[in-house]
């Protein structure tokens, strides 16, 4: 849930919890000040009983009227405390009982007490009631309806330099040549996380920058010792014979060597692809491409005795042919590699995606084997082979994707 979301959620909550329980207390407060209203009205009727008995000695006549009834009844010795309550009654002209207050008390009148009973009808006052409720409903609905809006409107233009920050937190990358910008805002929390993201950013990409000149040097640097020690290594083989141990020691430089040379032109090419120095994008088809590096793989397939069976088709795409070749390369390298001998490589182009299926063992980590210098305890390879895949991919805009099924590997390259 977003933050602007759960606040107005958070908000309206609470808002409506309070509004409900003041209305309620509202109600009550409104209700209770309308009926000390009626008391004191029948208090006043009260007094008007007593000052009559006090000036004639007798009780007054039994009045009625629509909204007001008064009673008398004998008592004998008995008195009654003033009292109020709520009760219901019926008016002249109408069938239906209705809600009243009512006041009972008690008046001596030569020597016999007598109770009275003071009727008043509350209908007016519960209409009142009624008429307040509603309007303060109708009030309470209209400023739940405005809060949302200006916490919609508000709120959103509060946050906007927040979303910016955060869309070129999103963006970022350290091997993008643009600097990342600041973005005015006047709320101090924004301007220091702002501040904060700017100073982070330039750290990062002249970190970025310092690793990648290190890499480039370095490799660069590597490329003539590698060639020297080639060299003496062949002047050497042409100069004697050599034991069975001897031969042995210099077969292994002689991998270890080329494994090196491997892994320094790897290393370039990674570098110069990061970089954007490899240029010259033109108009190709990866079908002949895919068939010429399945032909260079041949021997290989059939030393593992694996079987190939190939579905191409047409797919013209704007791209260098280098990269484009070092990648189908090592998809298929990769493909040889993770198989066993008697395997099955599928090879399916379409329009839309290339898909390279082969038998193997065990599922890839992903996420593990696209990391640089990763690969499997098995595996021969220098662990750049799909690191330099996906960089291919993400800068032509390709979606290179892995599944384990049926106990094949599947790399798809999406179009």
């Amino acid at each position: 849930m977003k933050l602007l979301n759960k606040f107005n959620s958070i908000n309206i909550a609470v808002t409506v919890a309070t509004l409900l329980v003041t209305g309620i207390i509202y109600y009550y407060a409104i209700s209770h000040i309308l009926t000390n209203r009626i008391d004191k009205d029948l208090v006043l009727e009260e007094n008007e009983v007593f000052n009559y008995v006090k000036l004639n000695h007798a009780l007054p006549d039994v009045y009625e009227s629509n909204h007001q009834q008064i009673t008398f009844m004998p008592l004998g010795e008995q008195k009654i405390e003033r009292r109020f309550v709520d009760t219901v009654y019926k008016e002249l002209d109408e069938e239906d009982m209705e809600a009243g207050r009512a006041l009972i008390s008690s008046v001596m009148v030569k020597d016999k007490n007598y109770r009275i009973l003071v009727i008043q009808s509350k209908v007016e006052t519960e209409y009142l009631i009624k008429i307040i409720f509603e309007i303060t409903i109708c009030v309470i609905a209209v400023l739940l309806v405005l809060l949302t809006l200006l916490n919609r409107f508000i709120l959103k233009s509060i946050w906007q330099p927040f979303y910016k920050v955060l869309a070129q937190l999103k963006g970022f990358s350290p091997a993008d040549k643009t600097a990342v910008s600041s973005t005015p805002t006047t709320i101090d929390e924004f301007k220091e996380l702002d501040q904060a993201l700017v100073a982070m950013a330039g750290r990062v990409k002249n970190d970025y920058q310092n690793l990648k000149g290190f890499t480039e040097n370095a490799s660069h640097e590597l490329m003539t010792p590698i060639s020297v020690i080639n060299s003496k290594l062949d002047t050497l083989l042409q100069t004697d014979e050599f034991t069975d141990r001897q031969s042995k020691l210099l077969n292994d430089i002689y991998g270890t060597v080329a494994r090196l040379t491997r892994l320094n032109k790897s290393m370039l090419l990674l570098a110069k692809i990061e970089n954007g120095l490899i240029t010259g994008d033109e108009q190709m088809d990866i079908m002949e491409i895919l068939e010429e590096c399945l032909y260079q793989h041949e021997d290989i397939m059939q030393s593992k005795n694996i079987t190939l069976v190939s579905n191409l088709h047409e797919k013209q795409v704007k791209a260098s042919k280098l990269l484009v070749e070092v990648l189908l390369n090592n998809l298929i390298s990769n493909a040889i590699r993770h198989n066993y001998a008697g395997g099955e490589i599928t090879v399916n182009l379409q329009a839309q995606q290339l898909t390279i299926t082969n038998t193997g063992s065990q599922a890839f980590d992903i996420e593990q084997v696209l990391k640089r210098f990763h690969k499997s305890n098995e595996s021969e390879g220098i662990g750049l082979g799909l690191t330099i895949c996906k960089q291919v991919c993400d800068n032509y805009g390709f979606r290179l994707n892995y599944h384990f099924i049926n106990n094949k590997h599947v790399f798809s390259v999406g179009f």
